[in-house]
This record gives structure tokens, C-alpha cells and sequence, in this order.
């Protein structure tokens, strides 16, 4: 795995490792985009503290605002999901071909 793809994929693992952020993914992969005020119902949450959770998962591309009048609407964006699976399947092919040369080691 190339030093160059592990750190096109940091910022992303990073700002996804946040369980608020991932609560934000979730509400936001519904597929509409929702204000601030939307993602704010039914939690602890202040507006000012989603607007920052917002803007790091906006600085690493996996949402994005849309202006609507004066209310920002944010919607999430698959593109950076595609590079994180496929890395992830990069690293779980690697994992297999270890486990495999285990058992034949083992069994041999």
C-alpha cells in the first residue's frame, strides 16, 4: 500500500472517527440535504456545534453546503466513500493473502 494512498485516506478515517460526525453521515445518507437546524432536532447538540462538525467533514469532501436562500443545506457526497472502500479492500485482500499463507503453513 502506497505512503501516497494511506495519506489520501487519513484526513477522511480521521474526520470520520468522530461519533458525532458518523451520526451526522448517517442522518445526512438519507440522501436529502438538511440545515443545520434538522440535524440539530432530536439531539444534545447546538447549532454551533454541528456547524463545526460540518466544516470538517466539508474540509475532507465527504459533505458539502448547498445555499438555499439564507439556510445552508448540507448533503453528503459518496465520492470520498468509494476511495475509503476501496482502500478498505486493498487492506482485506492483503489480510486474506496473509491468512492463507498462515494456513497453508500451518497445515502443511
Amino acid at each position: 500500500m502506497s505512503p501516497k494512498r494511506r495519506r489520501s485516506c487519513a484526513p477522511l478515517f480521521a474526520a470520520l472517527g468522530d461519533e458525532t460526525r458518523l451520526s451526522l453521515v448517517a442522518r445526512l445518507s438519507a440522501g436529502a440535504p438538511y440545515s443545520i437546524s434538522q440535524l440539530t432536532q432530536g439531539s444534545r447538540l447546538t447549532r454551533q456545534a454541528v456547524t463545526k462538525h460540518l466544516r470538517v467533514l466539508e474540509h475532507v469532501g465527504i459533505v458539502h453546503g448547498i445555499r438555499a436562500g439564507r439556510e445552508s443545506r448540507f448533503a453528503l457526497d459518496p465520492a470520498p466513500f468509494q476511495e475509503i472502500k476501496s482502500y478498505l479492500d486493498q487492506v482485506s485482500e492483503q489480510w486474506d493473502q496473509a491468512l492463507a499463507r498462515l494456513k497453508s503453513f500451518v497445515e502443511d
